[in-house]
């Protein structure tokens, strides 16, 4: 059951935000990989009883990519996972904007992940877990706040979306693409690229659909600022569209998995005065095929092959 206070649903269980909802703080565990400690937390499981008694999300649909480069199978040792594969976290992350935010200048990823590295983890008994390895020797994850070994917590920067227009919080730990990782603070793993079906929403796939806007309306005191230049810029953060989440009577859809949806306005340059502030996924769509909106370079809208992923952590109802 979801924690419900003062109009804001917590989601997932097993974590603790902030006043503000700007930080979420979560479990982690102790893995090994070749004899080095690792450290992971994990947020969502392919089966309902092992999700419930471990207080984090349902996402069957993770199990989907089983069989692929998408989930890495790993070993169990005196109550340890043992990982093939783990995450270079030693890399500077940069990111510097354009004159107009997005695209930027320049943009490389924090943490890379090794040939064998990806956050989604099939363990003995056949469960798919998402566990992003957040701590090795290496360094530690860019969304990473603080870290607490002895209380076995760790406290992540969180950013927010829409979803049927109600604000979700959400933290990001991975993506297939380096540009996306880097803008996202998040573990370059470009074997996610290999989780099944872009572009469906269905049983069969390991995703769920993500329409961050590309060019939205600017300016820090306009209320319907949105997109990745307006990010870019230092006025806040994307507002991405998510299509699902874990919670209600599609919550059997979600996975954490995001399938991007760039979203470009057709009419630019957007004006700060413009009353455009998108936050329906469905509405996007349907703008979509009204022509008001394109994917990158007026290409038709749809998924241009990158996944991230990005947990859903509450919800403002």
């Amino acid at each position: 059951m979801a924690t419900k206070q003062q109009g804001h649903r917590l989601l997932l269980k097993s974590a603790v935000e902030n006043a503000d909802y700007t930080e979420v703080t979560l479990p982690i565990f102790e893995g090994q990989r070749s004899g080095e400690t690792v450290w992971y937390v994990v947020t969502e499981s392919s089966d309902k009883a092992d999700a419930e008694s471990r207080g984090v999300h349902y996402s069957p649909k993770m199990a989907n990519g089983k069989g692929t480069l998408a989930v890495q199978t790993v070993g169990m040792v005196n109550g340890k996972v043992i990982f093939l594969g783990s995450v270079d976290f030693a890399p500077d992350r940069v990111v510097v904007p354009s004159e107009t935010g997005f695209p930027p200048k320049e943009a490389k990823p924090g943490a890379i992940g090794e040939a064998l590295y990806t956050p989604l983890i099939q363990l003995p008994n056949g469960i798919v877990l998402n566990a992003p390895q957040i701590k090795n020797n290496s360094g530690t994850h860019d969304r990473l706040v603080r870290i607490d070994l002895q209380k076995r917590t760790a406290t992540f920067k969180m950013t927010d979306g829409f979803y049927e227009g109600r604000r979700v919080h959400y933290t990001s730990f991975n993506a297939s693409d380096p540009a996306v990782a880097a803008l996202e603070a998040a573990n370059y793993t470009p074997n996610l690229k290999a989780l099944p079906n872009k572009g469906s929403n269905g049983p069969g796939s390991g995703l769920t659909g993500l329409a961050p806007v590309v060019n939205g309306p600017t300016g820090k005191g306009n209320p319907q600022r949105q997109g990745l230049s307006s990010a870019l810029m230092g006025e806040g953060d994307p507002l991405n569209i998510v299509q699902e989440i874990p919670y209600g009577p599609r919550a059997l859809a979600y996975s954490p998995m995001w399938d991007v949806h760039a979203t470009v306005w057709a009419q630019v340059p957007m004006h700060a005065s413009t009353n455009v502030q998108l936050t329906d996924f469905h509405d996007v769509e349907k703008k979509a095929y009204a022509g008001q909106i394109t994917g990158p370079g007026g290409m038709s809208w749809g998924p241009i092959g990158v996944v991230v992923n990005c947990p859903i952590v509450s919800i403002e109802e």
